[in-house]
């Protein structure tokens, strides 16, 4: 998508969410403080690096403590990995995360607040798990075609939701097994409880293409069993199914109306000037009390800093003093999912006339994980590109790109897939500030040995993200979390 549709996009959500979110120049004002020299006249008691979920959910603890900050983002718009997205049609569609579900109570509360709507999912009739070449129904609820190793599914499932029920969310170093369960990937933990092809397909790749799109050889078997246990809250230990199911799941409902970036803008809108775009950190550096956050937008002095981006975004950044050997280490062990995400419009749902609930998964490509959702009266199937052929069409013409998806969708569900009334997509390893996603994974051996690393504050700095959130991590939930433990953290010590 070019920048002037992204541009258009975003304003027209903005308008769409309500006249609290009429916010005029925000999105192209940049400077309003700067001095000459690119610094500016005031000190900051923080600045927030970042303006997805994670900073913007920082800033706005702050402010409201009445702590004086500046949240400096490097797009021409907030919301990170949450945007909506132009259409081929001239329509626009949620690009990025959309999905909420139980225990993700503040997306819920933070969807009340600003009016943008909760929408169940649908979830009635078959899903379809493509095995092999052929299509398999099943039923929505099910997480096998019973004549497809369902047995031996549900034993590992069983397993997962025992390591889960007693593990140290948010800090998978300390679980007793962390060494052991960190030097294996995910795959490789998986193969060595089922032979059966079908459940390692289900359980593994499944889960690491429409969890974390990563295969599941490329991550450790303790980053997954820490997201699978972070699939909760203090009084509901996650479990596999909350992550994976749409009913009771995490996938049971999603954000109407403007779609998800209501959010995040309505948050920013509520910012206001705090917030500069275009402001790309190149490097963060201390001077006596203070730390400089340089940008291309100026510098900026704060007594404090929140790096409020993934792992291996921050390791983009300049740092001095150099970070602990800890933290380096930490954010070149992790790296950024490979998504592709595309979005067909259908002037109405006939799959449900098929009996089919409009979910696919299985081993399919380019796309192996379909959900149904829809924007406005326009019913979509969305579907999500496997991470090995997302690497493969990240840079091919546009054309060939939407072919490949098109005919996923037939595959899937026939000729008729083809005729869509609308389509859109985002290929998220290509945007420059995500660099992939949705969420950033740890190849085996980094949790264990440098995991401590992930939250914890270096000489003033510290670190949100939703992938440093102990519940819901790569989720809405664990970024708003996130922010707002950073923003606690700097609370508790500005007040000493």
């Amino acid at each position: 998508m070019i920048p002037d549709l992204q541009r258009r996009t975003v304003l027209k959500s903005t308008v769409a969410v309500g006249s609290a979110l009429a916010v005029g120049g925000t999105f192209s004002a940049h400077a309003a403080e700067a001095v000459p020299g690119g610094g500016t006249d005031r000190v900051h008691d923080v600045v927030v690096i970042g303006a997805g979920l994670a900073g913007l959910a920082a800033a706005r603890r702050l402010v409201a403590a009445g702590r004086r900050v500046r949240l400096v983002e490097a797009r021409e718009r907030p919301g990170g990995r949450v945007w909506t997205v132009g259409t081929h049609g001239g329509g626009t569609v949620d690009g990025g995360a959309q999905f909420v579900g139980p225990t993700q109570n503040r997306m819920y509360a933070l969807a009340a607040e600003f009016g943008v709507p909760v929408v169940p999912t649908h979830q009635e009739g078959d899903s379809i798990f493509w095995y092999r070449g052929s299509p398999l129904r099943y039923p929505v609820d099910s997480p096998l075609p019973p004549e497809l190793g369902g047995a031996a599914v549900d034993r590992v499932i069983a397993e997962i939701d025992t390591l889960a029920r007693d593990f140290p969310v948010g800090e998978p170093w300390r679980h007793p097994r962390a060494a052991e369960l960190d030097a294996i990937s995910f795959a490789q933990w998986i193969a060595r409880r089922t032979s059966d092809a079908a459940a390692r397909l289900m359980l593994g790749r499944v889960s690491g293409s429409a969890v974390v799109s990563t295969p599941p050889e490329e991550f450790s078997a303790l980053y997954m069993m820490n997201y699978y246990a972070a699939a909760g809250d203090r009084d509901h230990p996650g479990t596999y199914g909350r992550l994976m199911a749409t009913r009771g799941g995490a996938q049971e409902s999603f954000l109407g109306g403007p779609g998800a970036a209501g959010i995040p803008l309505a948050l920013a809108a509520e910012l206001g000037p705090r917030v500069m775009y275009g402001a790309a950190v190149r490097h963060v550096s201390r001077r006596g009390p203070l730390l400089h956050v340089h940008t291309d937008r100026g510098t900026y002095r704060a007594r404090r800093v929140i790096v409020a981006v993934p792992p291996p975004l921050s390791a983009r950044i300049g740092f001095s003093p150099e970070l602990p050997y800890a933290r380096r280490r930490l954010a070149a062990g992790f790296r950024m999912g490979s998504i592709g995400k595309f979005v067909a419009v259908y002037d109405r749902p006939w799959w449900r006339e098929q009996g089919l609930s409009g979910q696919v998964v299985g081993d399919g490509r380019p796309i192996d994980c379909i959900y149904e959702s829809h924007h406005g009266d326009r019913h979509v199937l969305l579907g999500f590109v496997r991470p090995e052929d997302m690497r493969r069409l990240d840079r091919v013409p546009e054309r060939r790109f939407v072919a490949e998806c098109r005919q996923s969708f037939i595959d899937y569900f026939g000729p008729r897939a083809a005729r869509m009334a609308d389509y859109g997509f985002v290929r998220w390893n290509t945007e420059e500030w995500s660099r992939g996603g949705p969420v950033a994974v740890s190849a085996p051996g980094v949790l264990s040995r440098h995991g401590r690393a992930l939250r914890q504050p270096v000489g003033g700095v510290h670190w949100a993200g939703t992938e440093t959130s102990d519940h819901w991590p790569g989720y809405m939930e664990g970024a708003v979390r996130s922010g707002e433990r950073a923003a606690a953290e700097i609370l508790a010590e500005l007040t000493h």
